[in-house]
């Protein structure tokens, strides 16, 4: 009996010990392999990148590298954490099992959306970088960041639909469901018609080339650039750096002003209600200096002319062009305060003026009258002219 003893101990031994080394083995293998696998995956992406230059792919995708590295490890540990045997893990078999599916389903999700992301972005740059033309940009760029939404959309429904599917409960109301699509279905439409309608007018919008990220747009009398567009809103920042939220349905079915379509060159006018005696020869002298001089002028195109006439006044109009918005309101701001000003500081009888006091007389004219006789002066009391013979 006496050598029974030790092999008693030794056995219970044994056991103590392999009942540390297998949770250390299958927990430590694991994330062993995932660090060495994450590792060696990084590795490859960094020399593909460093070899191909002309596409940003392989550098995008190293982002892809902890979703890879957390599906790698709830995969591994779900099919290994039952050979640990431990007692704790043996009397919650099936809530552990479950929450790594639930782990596992979550990070492959988001893996799958990093490398759609990544490969869309990589497309995206390459054609940027290819394309001199700014519109036909910013279009593609429209109707990529509209993509990624609806993978990710699609993607984090697939998601939830399969992370719902592995509750035994969820399945038996699932089937309850389907039984019950129809009337569902249609108490779904109504619900949901404005959302859905703004989920098309989404699509619509990226690919009908409607209206584009960074166009410079007008809407409801605001002038802005299109910040941001979704499947169901649209961001535009003013002028004065406001952020004017509107739901996309809106640009499909009002009239809005789109300055950057078919190209982002404008002709801008500046008017100018001006007394019938200017000078409009040497105003349009003086805006071809001005002009000359502004560094917002793409010089293609100018032009001033008298538009209109009232009794009172005359409307004279400056046509300028710049090449994009934003230059051609400096072009007509700097127009109109420097023709203004050369006005008042030159030819001041020039600007438009009520006559209840005597003004200043053009260069040359004796008379407020220019074509009224020398001998024929206004009436002290009636306005009616009376002659110099007594």
């Amino acid at each position: 009996m006496g050598p029974m003893v030790p092999a008693t101990v030794g056995g219970m031994e044994n056991d103590g010990m392999e009942n540390i080394l297998r949770p250390l083995i299958v927990v430590g293998g694991s994330v062993v392999i995932t660090l060495l696998v994450g590792a060696l995956v990084d590795l490859l992406l960094r020399r593909a990148d460093g070899r191909h230059h002309d596409t940003p792919l392989w550098g995008l995708l190293r982002g892809c590298r902890i979703p890879l590295q957390l599906t790698l490890c709830a995969a591994l540990l779900r099919g290994s954490y039952t050979h640990t045997r431990l007692e704790p893990v043996q009397d919650h078999r099936a809530g552990i099992g479950q929450v790594l599916t639930l782990v596992l389903i979550g990070a492959s999700a988001w893996l799958v959306v990093r490398i759609a992301t990544a490969v869309v972005d990589s497309l995206y740059a390459r054609y940027a970088a290819n394309t001199a033309d700014p519109a036909r940009v910013r279009r593609v760029r429209t109707q990529v960041t509209l993509i990624q939404r609806v993978v990710t959309a699609i993607v984090a429904v697939v998601a939830a639909g399969a992370m719902l599917l592995t509750f035994p409960g969820m399945r038996t109301f699932g089937t309850s469901m389907l039984a019950s699509a129809g009337v569902l279905g249609i108490v779904a439409g109504v619900a949901a018609q404005s959302t859905l309608g703004n989920l098309f007018a989404g699509l619509q919008i990226a690919f009908g080339d409607m209206v584009r990220i960074g166009d410079t747009v007008v809407v409801d009398g605001e002038w802005g650039t299109i910040e941001e567009i979704t499947l169901t809103f649209l961001a535009v920042r003013t002028w004065d750096e406001r952020r004017i939220t509107m739901p996309v349905s809106y640009f499909t079915s009002k009239p809005f002003e789109n300055w950057s379509r078919g190209g982002a060159q404008m002709t801008g006018s500046v008017f100018f209600h001006l007394d019938h005696s200017a000078p409009v020869a040497a105003m349009r002298e003086r805006l071809r200096d001005v002009l000359g001089e502004c560094a917002a002028w793409d010089g293609r195109d100018w032009s001033f002319a008298v538009t209109d006439t009232t009794p009172s006044t005359i409307l004279v109009r400056a046509v300028v062009t710049a090449k994009d918005p934003s230059d051609i309101w400096t072009v007509r701001c700097a127009v109109r305060e420097e023709l203004i000003g050369w006005l008042r500081d030159h030819h001041p009888y020039a600007l438009p003026r009520v006559a209840t006091a005597p003004a200043a007389l053009p260069p040359g004219s004796e008379w407020p009258y220019p074509h009224r006789p020398a001998h024929e002066k206004p009436s002290d009391l009636d306005g009616s002219p009376r002659t110099g013979r007594g």
